[in-house]
This record gives C-alpha cells, sequence and structure tokens, in this order.
C-alpha cells in the first residue's frame, strides 16, 4: 500500500537537516585559524638590502626599522626619525624582549646606520641585526 500524498508532504516536513554541528566545526576553525595567524609588522617601505653570503632566516618577533636611501628612518609605514628611534623601540621593549632588525638600503651611509643601532641598543635593544639577502 502506497502512502498517500498527505503522508509523504507530512513525512518531508518532519525530516530537516540540523546544522547546529556544521555551524559548530566552522566557529573552531575559525578560532583555530586566529589563534595560530602570526601578525608581522612591517615598515612599510621597500629597501635594497645588500647581499651577504651569512645571511640566515631571524626570530618571527622583532621589531623591523628600515632606512631609505633618501634617509628616512621608518617604523610601521610611518617616518619617525633617528629622534623616534629610541622611544619607539622602548615602547616596545616593555611588552616582551625582542631583536631588532633594521631594513637598511645599500645606499645608506654608515654614519646614519651607527646613529639607529645607537638608538636602538641606548632603548635596551640587546639584539641589533641588519636584513640583508642571500646572493
Amino acid at each position: 500500500m502506497r502512502p498517500s500524498l498527505q503522508q509523504r508532504l507530512s513525512n518531508a516536513q518532519n525530516q530537516q537537516i540540523d546544522l547546529s554541528p556544521l555551524l559548530d566545526v566552522v566557529f573552531i576553525l575559525l578560532i583555530f585559524f586566529i589563534v595560530t595567524t602570526v601578525f608581522v609588522k612591517e615598515t612599510g617601505v621597500e629597501v635594497s638590502k645588500p647581499q651577504a653570503m651569512s645571511a640566515s632566516d631571524l626570530e618571527k618577533k622583532s621589531i623591523l626599522i628600515a632606512i631609505t636611501d633618501s634617509g628616512q628612518v621608518m617604523y610601521g609605514g610611518q617616518d619617525i626619525g633617528v629622534v623616534g628611534v629610541k622611544p619607539t623601540v622602548s615602547q616596545l621593549l616593555v611588552q616582551q624582549t625582542m631583536p631588532v632588525i633594521l631594513q637598511v638600503d645599500q645606499e645608506v651611509k654608515t654614519k646614519l646606520l651607527v646613529e639607529v643601532m645607537d638608538q636602538a641598543k641606548a632603548a635596551g635593544a640587546t639584539k641589533v641585526n641588519l636584513a640583508t639577502v642571500m646572493p
């Protein structure tokens, strides 16, 4: 005996897909990707780094400061100048001890580089590194 049309419609209405497990999985994945994402603060400018045979990967959590060929000292896309290095680095080191990485254009004068390094060390940085590229 075949069920009537009324019974088939009634059964179809009672059968619904439960979406709550799917939503749980989506939220768990979202939380996983948010927690595992590493946020790196870039300097905001592109510099032509010198080549070095001893170039190696550095720590992910670090303070990136760029010095452009025109003499601008940049952090987070803003020109902080040489005088802004010490307060910026000291403020960031209060939260956590990190190395300072200088991304210096190969045309920058040594005097400016030494001034920026001195300011970073005066702010309490124990490691000041230069960013280079492999040849």
